[in-house]
């Protein structure tokens, strides 16, 4: 995205391959959009796995990960390695230079123990010559690139005015939409990064919570019931959707860490504790209501094991957390498909799970279906159906993707946020 507007771009990682790729003209990674925007800017790119060809950089932008510790906190293990680093190759000239934390970390790192390792290391003070700031993105996978030419907000936390003068004039050169920018100081926007991650999956989670009582509720219904809590400013539409477990690599550690942070304080954040019940107990619903389904030595089919549609990511994914629940009860087979993350999938779950090559192979196998990732293809199951079924096969629509005249004597649908006892056809 900075290439495409006219900056020149190094990009340094200790992964050999991704260097390799982007030197080449080509995406390391999969995100819709970013392989032919590399390709239309590799003149505006190099990759490196010497940090040194930084040299005459004038801004760094540090995205090293910050993985969670036994604790649930983030670690800045590797966020210091790479600033210590960074601050050798500062030492070696004293230019004005503008270190960017993009990775998000524990509120007081920036002004704690990562300011003190790069003046420590770069032999300079922060200030005169040298600005600091903390910038994390808000951007959500499958969406990346409008995430970032269109943010809601941009987010500067800053050492100094000087710093942040010259970050926000290098982000104001990519949003297309002239965003709200907020600057305040380091801890702030710390700060702010775990807040609105917390608030959101506490928005998901109380979906889930309605939609858990419409289940159970005769002649209920969770989306008309989040359609019209949604058009109230005060909640808005984003996140309400009654359905299954957050996931991927940001919101359930974000939730646990935000938990952390009161505690270490002195203080407590039972919202995000309460959230994280609600989240873990709903896929446990779902493998219940399952299991409610299932007829003697009949066989569980499950859609969708990313995360969320338009990604491969499967870190923290209902479809592999319900597959790896129903295996350890016993079920007598369990398939999975997904149209991009089968093979990511496979190295998280159990040995007896049997992969499958297609949505038609995975319903050919199975009695029981579960859509666990709203991929749109999957609303599409009764152009996929086997014409030869001895009995109707069970669909549970965890995302109510399924049309209403997809219901007929071959397939039996069961949606979540709906009357269980009154959602078979």
């Amino acid at each position: 995205m900075l290439a495409s507007k006219g900056n020149d771009v190094i990009g340094v990682d200790v992964n050999s391959e991704a260097v390799r790729l982007l030197n080449e003209g080509r995406a390391p990674v999969d995100e819709p959009g970013l392989a032919a925007l590399v390709q239309t800017h590799a003149a505006r790119l190099t990759g490196t796995t010497e940090l040194a060809a930084t040299a005459e950089a004038e801004l760094t932008i540090l995205l090293v990960p910050t993985p969670s510790n036994d604790r649930g906190a983030f670690s800045n293990t590797f966020l210091l390695e790479a600033i210590k680093s960074l601050g050798r190759v500062l030492a070696t000239h004293d230019r004005y230079h503008t270190v960017v934390v993009g990775s998000t970390v524990m509120p007081c790192s920036c002004d704690g123990e990562l300011r003190a390792a790069l003046e420590q290391s770069s032999g300079r003070q922060v200030g005169e010559t040298l600005g600091l700031c903390y910038s994390p993105e808000f951007i959500a996978l499958g969406t990346v690139i409008r995430d970032m030419l269109e943010p809601d907000m941009v987010l500067i936390g800053e050492s100094d005015r000087h710093a942040g003068d010259r970050l926000e004039e290098l982000y104001a050169g990519v949003c297309e939409n002239d965003p709200p920018f907020r600057r305040m100081s380091l801890v702030n926007a710390e700060l702010t990064k775990i807040a609105v991650n917390t608030y959101v999956t506490m928005k998901i989670s109380y979906a889930n919570t309605l939609a858990d009582m419409c289940e159970h509720l005769p002649g209920a219904d969770v989306e008309s019931v989040t359609d019209a809590l949604g058009l109230d400013t005060r909640i808005g539409r984003k996140y309400l959707r009654g359905a299954l477990a957050y996931g991927g690599p940001c919101f359930p550690r974000d939730n646990k860490a935000f938990a952390v942070l009161a505690r270490d304080l002195g203080t407590r954040a039972p919202l995000a504790e309460a959230t994280d019940s609600v989240n873990d107990a709903r896929t446990e619903q779902l493998a219940r209501i399952v299991r409610d389904h299932l007829c003697e030595n009949d066989a569980v089919g499950i859609l969708g094991l990313s995360y969320k549609p338009d990604t491969a990511v499967v870190e923290e994914s209902p479809g592999i957390a319900l597959a790896l629940l129903l295996g350890v009860a016993g079920t007598r087979e369990v398939n999975v498909f997904d149209p991009v993350a089968t093979d990511a999938a496979l190295l998280r779950l159990e040995a007896g799970v049997i992969p499958c090559r297609s949505t038609r192979e995975l319903l050919e196998r199975s009695d029981v279906v579960v859509v666990a990732t709203p991929w749109p293809e999957f609303a599409e199951l009764r152009a996929e159906l086997p014409s030869d079924r001895e009995r109707p096969l069970v669909v549970i629509d965890c995302w109510r993707l399924l049309a209403d005249d997809d219901r007929d004597d071959a397939m039996e649908i069961v949606r979540l946020g709906q009357p269980l006892e009154t959602s078979v056809a």
